[in-house]
């Protein structure tokens, strides 16, 4: 086999379910656990599936259909696409696979976590106060930078082991890497979140929970924000735009359905996330019922559900949280890595294009230089940098990218040129209404999700936030400039 062939095969599916697989657990990571239950709480109940459902059919789906025909057309990295399309566009691809992997450097931070967890979920290690135990041994440190030349060991020790994890798996050829642990992953995620579901559903308190989490309150409807939150939990629900679909789709095999492709990742996805918001509040209503506290005191999102509200119930909850709570945090885990080998992948996809890099080396270069930026979320102003830079990176990088792309591929490509390519062996089949959606209505959607999202970012930072975020907004400009200037080697 020659070289050329040989590095073909590192980066092509060997079925169309892998990539259905690695789509599923690019999309199902740590939010669908730890944010949609409680977006979906927050934001009208029962009434805000409404908004959530017509986020996915004009934009989730939409953008995805655009995403898989890029990839699937092209055949090469989202940096090289828009450097076909027009060579001034070549940095966007690259800040956009570079912002994805900025969020990699602290989503590995947040599994390391979890993997701590993992291990204390069979005996309780949290003890009997899992906010103080958190806060004291992961969480260290205080809303300021004074703690960042210490390093928290057990949380250091964890993010490195799950760097080496990523690229054990990554460095090899698709079909032996990738491949081979979401074959395995992601039906085992589903069947392991299926038995805590069922678990909690047995529960007594489990009415309660449940009945406040889909409440509807259809006069929240009327309000902007409900609907942002429904676009918003859309675009990072599904990593739109995010270049990880254009990659993923470029190693499809001849003759894929790709529309029939995205409706399937988009129902897998969402059915996973309501489907585990009826668990998390089955088990809200429990410790409800044994606490006496009302829902909303306990109700949270993001690592605080996780990593306090969770331990806490699980306290509470007997013998039996001996095999619920490792279950649980293995679920995180699973979606945790699924997540990261996608984050991965975009910049592993440019680097060996534009470079003329072997795969292996790809990623050796990328998981250093990935793990040396994740050291400063290891440290006791880790979560604090962590919080700023998570903010920033979605509410201004991630949309705008998404908008631009929008924009580029609606009008300075023309989209209508996919179509054949979309259509040729789609069940599904796509036109006129799909070309407007991705030209008009999704840029003006965007952009005005994008404006609000800006006023509110600014309206509570601190001047210390404020220059932190001009610090990473500096680095997503400036390495992708640098990668941009960079002479090819494509055409030695």
């Amino acid at each position: 086999m020659s070289k050329t062939s040989h590095e073909k095969d590192n980066y092509q599916w060997n079925s169309t379910f892998s990539f259905l697989m690695a789509m599923i657990g690019a999309a199902v990571g740590l939010g669908n656990i730890w944010r949609f239950s409680y977006v979906l709480y927050s934001n009208g109940g029962g009434a805000f599936f409404i908004p959530y459902v017509v986020a996915i059919l004009i934009m989730g789906i939409p953008f995805l259909i655009l995403e898989y025909g890029l990839g699937a057309t092209f055949k090469n990295s989202l940096s090289n696409i828009l450097k076909k399309i027009r060579p001034q566009l070549e940095v966007i691809g690259w800040i956009t696979a570079f912002l994805v992997f900025l969020v990699l450097t602290y989503y590995v931070v947040i599994m390391g976590w979890d993997m701590i967890y993992l291990v204390l979920s069979l005996f309780k290690g949290w003890g009997t106060n899992p906010d103080a135990y958190f806060m004291t041994n992961i969480v260290v440190g205080s809303n300021n930078l004074q703690g960042i030349t210490s390093f928290v060991i057990p949380t250091l020790i964890a993010t490195i082991l799950i760097w080496v994890l990523l690229w054990y798996i990554s460095h090899k050829a698709l079909d032996k890497g990738i491949s081979k642990v979401v074959n395995i992953l992601i039906p085992l995620l589903f069947i392991m979140m299926a038995i805590i579901v069922i678990y909690a559903f047995t529960l007594p308190g489990m009415w309660t929970g449940v009945t406040a989490l889909l409440n509807p309150d259809w006069s929240l409807l009327l309000y902007i924000n409900v609907w942002l939150a429904a676009f918003g939990q859309i675009i990072f629900s599904l990593s739109m735009g995010q270049a990880i679909a254009v990659t993923y789709a470029s190693y499809l095999p001849e003759k894929s359905k790709l529309v029939d492709n995205v409706l399937v990742v988009v129902l897998s996805n969402s059915s996973f996330e309501i489907f585990t918001a009826f668990g998390v509040f089955s088990i809200l209503g429990f410790m409800s019922l044994t606490s006496g506290l009302p829902i909303h005191d306990i109700a949270t999102s993001g690592t605080g559900l996780l990593f306090v509200v969770f331990p806490e119930i699980f306290n509470v909850m007997g013998d039996m949280a001996y095999i619920i709570a490792p279950i649980f945090f293995l679920c995180v885990f699973f979606a945790g890595i699924t997540s990261a080998l996608a984050f991965l992948e975009p910049m592993t996809l440019a680097v060996s294009r534009k470079f003329r890099l072997p795969r292996v080396r790809s990623v050796t270069i990328l998981c250093i230089f990935g793990a040396l930026m994740s050291l400063v979320y290891t440290t006791a102003s880790g979560n604090y940098i962590l919080t700023i830079a998570d903010g920033f990176i979605n509410q201004f990088g991630i949309i705008l990218v998404v908008i631009l792309q929008s924009l580029i591929f609606g009008w300075s490509y023309g989209v209508e040129k996919l179509l054949p390519v979309l259509n040729e062996y789609s069940t599904v089949k796509v036109g006129k209404t799909w070309v407007f959606v991705i030209k008009y209505l999704l840029p003006i959607f965007l952009s005005v999700m994008w404006i609000i999202g800006m006023i509110d970012l600014f309206k509570t930072q601190s001047s210390l936030d404020i220059i932190l975020q001009l610090i990473i907004a500096l680095i997503f400009v400036v390495i992708p400039l640098v990668l941009t200037i960079l002479p090819s080697r494509e055409d030695i």
